[in-house]
């Protein structure tokens, strides 16, 4: 990782090290290196919101005139296709409530089975991996936009 977060506080830097750890794995298809980054990931607190504005960022700057249902399934399938060879265990639903979620469309109450904060910190890394291998684009700028979204939108509440 060639960003460093000595400048956030601690929970945050937690966040941007895990996440920074969960999708680096994820980029080099690493499943012994995964398994513990999504542990970390899992353990600390909000890092779905982060990685929630990653995404939404990513799907932005990669589809500039807005999205429609089809761009969302390809998206979706890429990933599915391009995970499924290491990570058999990928849950396309998992990565539809990811990009619904983004998007600020998904509503859990709706949802029959919404999935768990450990199949979202399981899942969202290998989003954000592909989202990044498709836009061609390093994490850390898009982790940094996140996390003044998130400051920014704690001021105003």
């Amino acid at each position: 990782m060639t960003t460093t977060w000595r400048h956030l506080p601690a929970p945050a830097r937690e966040i941007a090290d895990a996440a920074a750890e969960a999708v680096a794995a994820a980029h080099e298809r690493d499943a012994e290196a995964y398994g513990p980054a999504v542990v970390r990931l899992t353990a600390a607190d909000r890092a779905g919101l982060v990685l929630g504005g990653v995404v939404r960022l990513l799907l932005e700057e990669t589809h500039p005139d807005g999205l429609d249902g089809d761009d969302v399934r390809r998206v979706l399938e890429r990933c599915v296709r391009s995970t499924a060879a290491w990570r058999p265990d990928v849950d396309p639903h998992v990565l539809l409530v990811l990009l619904a979620g983004a998007l600020g469309v998904y509503d859990p109450s709706d949802d029959d089975a919404p999935p768990d904060p450990a199949a979202i910190a399981g899942h969202a890394p290998l989003l954000v991996a592909d989202l990044l291998a498709a836009a061609g684009r390093p994490l850390g700028g898009y982790l940094t936009a996140a996390f003044a979204e998130v400051a920014r939108t704690e001021l105003h509440d």
